[in-house]
């Protein structure tokens, strides 16, 4: 169903036959944002075809792609470059539904950070979260897989507020990150960013990420309560069980960070769900995608995103993809879109 076309309907926890879900509840704030900027959100909707009513319960979904171009339109609308902060500034853990209580009751903030991870994707389908620790130095990373999508550099500064928000919900608030990176270049606008999380900020980044002391996480949350953590997680788990996302879908949630890290050959993909290459080709054949279309698909998408939103030269996004010189990826860029990655930029600058 197209959206600019069609009213579109409340989604209870389901599925996107074409991409991901958002919970609406990721949206609420904007409505007071874009009032006291004089933009009237109804209108927004009516612009791509939202039903108001989808507005009745934050438990309610709409696609990526449509939740995205919102964004986009409201920061046009608005006139506001960081919109998508400003967003985020008032979300978190009360706006992921049960994953928020899942890991606002764990016992620590390492487990709480997990259970976010894990269970983001009853939040948002099209997007994910990894935590990784490497010596005394802790990183939780964001980043959205789906193809195609607008806003993608306006949601990743909204979700970098999010986390930072979760963090200090969990960890109290004199909780401070060492860095926050940015998967897009530096804003012509930097106080709004400094202000807010007052810390080193990097720009022109691999992703949108979040480095912190790893000693936090052995730190106790406040509101730890495991008994009504375990009713929680049965619940959390019942509905998991009844929408399991398709293989091709969970083989592109690590694909982006697979790729990105030099991990993205089918047996080491396959080694991360268990299994051989092989079966890791049989999975796939019954939703007629192969690996290798599953690689380039993701490699045009994170080289549109870092041609559009980042600074970086031709020859860097080349060996961040992967490729043994600028001019492999030129050529498979320009057989993915039919022209060279430098005349893309240029257009869209233009």
């Amino acid at each position: 169903m197209d959206a600019r076309t069609h009213s579109m309907k409340p989604t209870m926890n389901g599925g996107a036959a074409n991409g991901g879900l958002v919970r609406v509840g990721t949206l609420l704030p904007i409505a007071d944002i874009l009032l006291g900027m004089g933009v009237d959100l109804t209108e927004l909707l009516a612009a791509e075809g939202v039903d108001p009513k989808v507005f009745d319960d934050p438990d309610n979904q709409i696609p990526l792609t449509v939740h995205n171009r919102l964004i986009a339109l409201a920061v046009v609308r608005s006139g506001c470059p960081h919109l998508g902060l400003l967003v985020g500034q008032r979300d978190g853990l009360h706006s992921l539904g049960l994953a928020g209580l899942l890991v606002r009751y764990s016992p620590d903030v390492e487990t709480a950070l997990r259970s976010f991870v894990r269970y983001l994707h009853t939040h948002v389908r099209g997007a994910k979260s990894a935590l990784t620790v490497d010596g005394d130095v802790a990183t939780l990373h964001w980043e959205i897989y789906q193809p195609g999508v607008e806003a993608v550099d306006q949601v990743g500064d909204g979700a970098l507020a999010v986390m930072l928000n979760i963090l200090r919900e969990l960890c109290g608030p004199d909780w401070k990150p060492i860095e926050v990176r940015f998967a897009h270049r530096e804003p012509a606008q930097l106080q709004p960013f400094r202000m807010y999380f007052r810390t080193t900020l990097t720009f022109d980044a691999e992703d949108y990420s979040m480095r912190f002391p790893a000693g936090w996480l052995q730190r106790p949350v406040p509101q730890a309560d495991l008994a009504l953590r375990r009713v929680l997680q049965k619940e959390i788990d019942a509905i998991e069980a009844r929408h399991e996302a398709d293989f091709p879908e969970q083989v592109r949630s690590v694909l982006r960070t697979a790729l990105l890290t030099g991990h993205s050959r089918s047996d080491q993909l396959a080694a991360l769900f268990s299994m051989h290459s092989s079966t890791l080709a049989r999975r796939l054949k019954p939703y007629g995608v192969g690996f290798r279309e599953l690689v380039d698909e993701c490699r045009y998408e994170v080289a549109r995103e870092m041609l559009a939103n980042s600074g970086l030269d031709v020859s860097h996004i080349a060996a961040m993809l992967d490729y043994a010189d600028a001019s492999a990826f030129t050529r498979a860029f320009k057989r993915w879109s039919g022209i060279t990655p430098a005349r893309w930029r240029a257009l869209q600058a233009a």
